[in-house]
């Protein structure tokens, strides 16, 4: 189990080199309600926090391997160019081209397989085995956990502290680091959000035991985990009040109005959380909404908008 004090700790080691992302406000949500906007932050999504906490422990020139449909991915390309290490990313075949792109331009060698029919633990662990690589899990370890959390450890600094967190939820990191400092400073609840369709998260709460279900089809495909992961069920099924879940069509009206009103480009997976209080799913007398990433491209953005 993580405890506030490797929240803090993770604070220390990322300051000066993650962007301490602003906290918004928009008059159409309320005032009582503030944003954390992680789109804005480097390598375009929270995860640059995690992968940087984790990578930095290593000793130099570690080379490392992570499989990721995204953003973990970035994160670790980044994060090992900055550190001087070679990185390699298991990605997904249907990973958003602007993702692999990326992935590739920050210096990492992308290998891909079929999300749908390999299994990317077992693969990234034999791969990691075969380079002697050092394996960067996207969410299940207690450092990258930490590292996650200071994206809420800024907001609650910044913001103050909040009646309701909400975090979008997929293997659990963002979850896990945000409740864990979050409780310590004083929230009273944190919820967590997924997309209807990868409700694996909803049914776990609801048996009390982590419940896996098939890779979900969903447009939030930085979410699309098919079971909690160990480390992160320990903590988030001790700390966190409630899972909700969003449509598919109601995250892409938050693209629309993180657009519109913010004007930021959200990713589907980081507008869940904007789409459960657009829809009245989450309601509290404060609100700190965590943005988790706005890695889209500007041709899937325009596809999804319109087709809605």
């Amino acid at each position: 189990m993580i405890g506030p004090a490797d929240v803090r700790a993770a604070a220390r080691v990322l300051d000066g080199v993650a962007h301490r992302t602003p906290v918004v406000r928009s008059r159409t949500l309320g005032d009582h309600i503030v944003l954390k906007p992680e789109c804005l932050q480097r390598a375009g999504a929270f995860k640059f926090r995690g992968a940087y906490n984790k990578i930095s422990s290593l000793p130099a020139g570690t080379p490392v391997l992570a499989y990721s449909s995204g953003n973990h991915a970035q994160a670790v390309a980044l994060s090992a160019r900055l550190l001087g290490a070679q990185a390699t990313i298991l990605m997904p075949t249907d990973a958003p081209q602007s993702k692999l792109d990326a992935t590739r331009g920050y210096g990492a060698e992308v290998v891909t397989y079929d999300r749908y029919t390999e299994d990317r633990e077992s693969l990234g662990q034999a791969l990691a085995a075969e380079r002697g690589a050092e394996l960067v899990r996207p969410y299940d370890d207690e450092l990258v956990m930490a590292g996650a959390g200071t994206a809420a450890l800024e907001l609650l600094e910044d913001a103050g502290i909040v009646d309701t967190l909400v975090v979008p939820v997929g293997g659990g990191g963002l979850i896990s680091g945000s409740v864990t400092i979050g409780k310590d400073l004083g929230v009273r609840r944190v919820v967590g959000v997924e997309p209807e369709a990868g409700d694996d998260w909803r049914r776990s709460f609801a048996a009390g035991e982590p419940v896996t279900i098939d890779v979900p089809r969903t447009i939030a495909d930085g979410l699309q985990t098919h079971a909690p992961g160990k480390l992160t069920w320990e903590v988030v099924s001790r700390l966190v009040d409630e899972i909700v879940t969003v449509t598919d069509a109601q995250i892409v009206e938050a693209m629309r109005f993180a657009f519109e009103r913010l004007k930021l480009v959200v990713e589907p997976s980081g507008a869940v959380g904007i789409a459960a209080v657009l829809n009245g799913i989450v309601e509290a007398p404060s609100i700190g909404i965590v943005i988790s990433g706005g890695n889209v491209g500007a041709d899937r953005f325009a596809e999804l908008l319109a087709a809605a």
